[in-house]
């Protein structure tokens, strides 16, 4: 991944589509994508997900239903939603919405992957958080 460049096409429309649960959205590019609320919330560039480190990544699952219930603007340079599920501390920004978007069935296949090599099911509901959050062996 290179590092931010100033010429990042910039959305030029945005719609939460809830019924199809889809983020569509267009750039100044011309692309247009449609990014699944799943998607967006497996990959979502969080903490809680990503974790604090490679590897430290959390496989997210059940999330097949999610929902966006709201979308705040951050700057002009990001959105963060909030999903039916409660997580909101993702920022994702129109960079990572365009790679979103551009990959989605390359980051489809990898997760498929990553599910496979877990033996976890998509459906499957996320254990319950245990409290302390970053453990250490």
């Amino acid at each position: 991944m290179a590092g931010l460049k100033t010429d990042t096409p910039t959305p030029v429309d945005l719609t939460v589509h809830g019924a199809s649960r889809v983020l569509e959205i267009a750039f100044s590019d011309g692309a247009r994508f449609r990014i699944p609320f799943e998607l967006m919330r497996i990959y979502s560039p969080s903490a809680e997900v990503q974790g604090h480190g490679p590897g430290q990544e959390v496989l997210q699952t059940g999330k097949r239903e999610v929902d966006i219930v709201a979308l705040e603007p951050v700057g002009n340079y990001a959105v963060q939603p909030t999903f039916s599920d409660g997580h909101d501390s993702g920022i994702f920004t129109w960079e990572y919405l365009y790679f979103l978007g551009a990959n989605e069935q390359a980051l489809w296949a990898e997760y498929a992957s990553r599910l496979a090599a877990t033996g976890l099911d998509r459906d499957a509901p996320m254990p319950e958080k245990s409290g302390g959050g970053c453990h250490s062996h």
